[in-house]
């Protein structure tokens, strides 16, 4: 995956990125395949609006998938963390662990036919008065090219945890400890024996202080 922010691996330095001379045209977009994107889509398709899912990971349920620690499960019992139309099995854990809710998610998208373009970062999305559409841009990240839509209604389901926030520290450069975010730990294996310090006591800095410790 290419990081965020980056220059296309496909476009020169500099190069204006090649576009695709045909507009896609959908009665909803919806940027994000996680959780609520799969929802909206759910949901629309259930009613007969024709949908498409554009994400900029290789998968639905990115979040979960890529960004977050070995330990984690749900902090919500599987009745108040079910997507609609879809409530967890009675043999299900009642705090779903990760790799639980990622077959969920996997199933859900398979279950409902979610419309899902993966590796399209969409860069501009704005609404044409004059045609009553909004008009969306999207990358291709594995062709370079860029894509563009039109589409009645626009859903934004990129998350608010999308992208990590990492604090001005003074002096942070010069230390000789490594240094993650929390979007990078997975285990506190290969730190037995060191001295840790976690920033931050949410529900990611509190769980991995209690991986730690």
């Amino acid at each position: 995956r290419e990081p965020r922010g980056s220059p296309m691996a496909h476009a020169a330095e500099g190069e204006k990125p090649r576009e695709e001379e045909q507009e896609h045209e959908e009665e909803v977009i919806i940027v994000g395949a996680g959780p609520s994107g799969l929802a909206a889509a759910a949901c629309l398709s259930l009613r007969g609006v024709r949908n498409l899912v554009l994400e900029r990971d290789d998968c639905v349920g990115s979040l979960w998938r890529h960004r977050t620690y070995d330990r984690i499960r749900l902090h919500l019992a599987k009745q108040h963390s079910a997507l609609p139309h879809a409530p967890h099995g009675p043999a299900a854990p009642t705090y779903l662990p990760r790799d639980d809710f990622v077959r969920y998610l996997d199933d859900y998208a398979t279950r409902f036919g979610v419309r899902v373009r993966l590796r399209r970062e969409v860069r501009e999305a704005r609404f044409d008065e004059a045609r009553g559409a909004w008009l969306v841009e999207a990358v291709d990240h594995a062709t370079g090219l860029v894509e563009r839509y039109a589409a009645r209604h626009l859903v934004a389901a990129a998350g608010e945890n999308d992208e990590k926030v990492l604090p001005e520290v003074p002096g942070l450069d010069g230390f000789p400890g490594k240094v993650m975010h929390a979007c990078e730990y997975r285990t506190g294996k290969g730190m037995e024996g060191n001295a840790v310090l976690v920033v931050g006591s949410g529900n990611s800095g509190m769980e991995i202080a209690y991986d730690l410790a």
